[in-house]
C-alpha cells in the first residue's frame, strides 16, 4: 500500500504558480476510487470539502502513476497538497490522519471461503491475486513467499496502459471470473470495487494486522511540504471541522475503516456508524 502511495505521482503537467486563495492538489488522473480527470473519486470529493470550508479555489495538478512523488511536487512547489499519504511519510509534513484502513481478502461469496489469516493453510491451494506496483509486488506477497507459496501469486499491474479506464479494478475481475480464488487488496480500492460488482463479493480484513515487520494497516493523511506549518494547521482544522461530511465521503465509496491506533485522529473511529468499521 505503501508502495501505491509513493508511486503514484510524477508530474505530467507544466510548473505553474497559483493564484491567491487558490489550493492546488496533486492527483492521479486515472486513479478510481482515489481520483480522476473528472473528479468522481473520494480524494476529489474530499480535497473540494477541505477547499471550501478553507475559503479557498481548488486546483488540480495532474499526475500520471510513476515514482519521485514528494521531490518533484511539493519539493519543486508544483502543488501543495498531497492526498492520502501514509501519515507516517518521513519526507513530508502529515495532518492528523483522517482514516485508517487496512489490506483485505477478497473472495467470490459463492465461494464461501470466508477467510481472513494469511495463515490460512488453504492458501496453499488456491491462485492469489495481488496488485504489482511499479516494478514490486505489494506487500503480502512477501508474507506469501515466507511461507513458500511465490508460485501460487498472480501479479495485477496497478497502473494500465494510456487511456485504459480503472485499471486496478482488473485484480477484482479476476476474482469474479475465477481467473484467482482469492486477491489480497488495499481496502479503499477493494471496498470499492467489490461495491460496484454485479457478482457479490466477501471483503475481509487480513489478520494479522502485522506480520513480522510488515504492516497491514495504515492510518491515511494529507502531505504537505516540510515546514509549511501554517497550511497543515489549515487543513488539520478544515478536516476536523468537516468530520462527518469526510466520514460521509469515506463511506459512500466503501472504503474499510479500522477503528484504533496509536497517534490522534482528526475525526474520533467511535463516533462512526458501527457499520462503516471492521474490527
Amino acid at each position: 500500500m505503501c508502495s501505491r502511495c509513493l508511486s503514484l505521482v510524477l508530474l505530467a503537467g507544466p510548473l505553474f504558480a497559483a493564484g491567491p486563495g487558490t489550493l492546488r492538489v496533486c492527483a492521479d488522473p486515472n486513479n478510481l476510487p482515489f481520483s480522476n480527470e473528472r473528479g468522481e473519486g473520494f480524494e476529489n470529493r474530499l480535497a473540494k470539502l477541505v477547499a471550501d470550508d478553507m475559503g479557498s479555489k481548488l486546483e488540480f495538478v495532474w499526475w500520471g502513476p510513476r515514482k519521485g512523488l514528494v521531490k518533484n511536487s511539493l519539493d519543486e512547489d508544483r502543488c501543495d497538497v498531497l492526498m492520502d499519504v501514509p501519515a507516517s511519510l518521513g519526507s513530508v509534513s502529515a495532518t492528523t490522519p483522517y482514516y485508517r484502513s487496512t489490506y483485505v481478502f477478497v473472495s467470490r461469496q459463492d465461494r464461501h471461503l470466508h477467510i481472513s489469516s494469511l495463515n490460512d493453510e488453504r492458501l496453499a491451494k488456491w491462485r492469489i491475486g495481488i496488485h504489482i506496483v511499479g516494478n514490486d509486488y505489494a506487500p503480502p506477497a512477501w508474507v506469501l513467499s515466507r511461507r513458500g507459496l511465490s508460485a501460487n501469486v498472480a501479479g495485477y499491474s496497478l497502473f494500465g496502459a494510456y487511456g485504459e479506464q480503472d485499471p486496478p479494478a482488473r485484480l477484482i475481475d479476476a476474482v469474479v471470473a475465477g481467473d484467482v480464488d482469492v486477491a489480497i487488496v488495499w481496502g479503499p480500492l477493494a471496498g470499492y470495487f467489490a461495491q460496484h460488482s454485479k457478482t457479490p463479493l466477501e471483503v475481509t480484513p487480513v489478520s494479522p494486522q502485522n506480520y513480522l515487520t510488515v504492516p497491514f494497516v495504515f492510518e491515511m493523511a494529507m502531505g504537505v511540504q516540510k515546514g509549511n506549518d501554517r497550511l497543515l494547521a489549515a487543513l488539520n482544522q478544515a478536516l476536523q471541522r468537516r468530520c462527518a461530511d469526510v466520514q460521509a465521503v469515506l463511506h459512500d465509496y466503501g472504503v474499510p475503516l479500522v477503528p484504533g491506533g496509536e497517534g490522534k485522529q482528526s475525526c474520533d473511529a467511535s463516533r462512526l456508524s458501527p457499520a462503516a468499521l471492521l474490527h
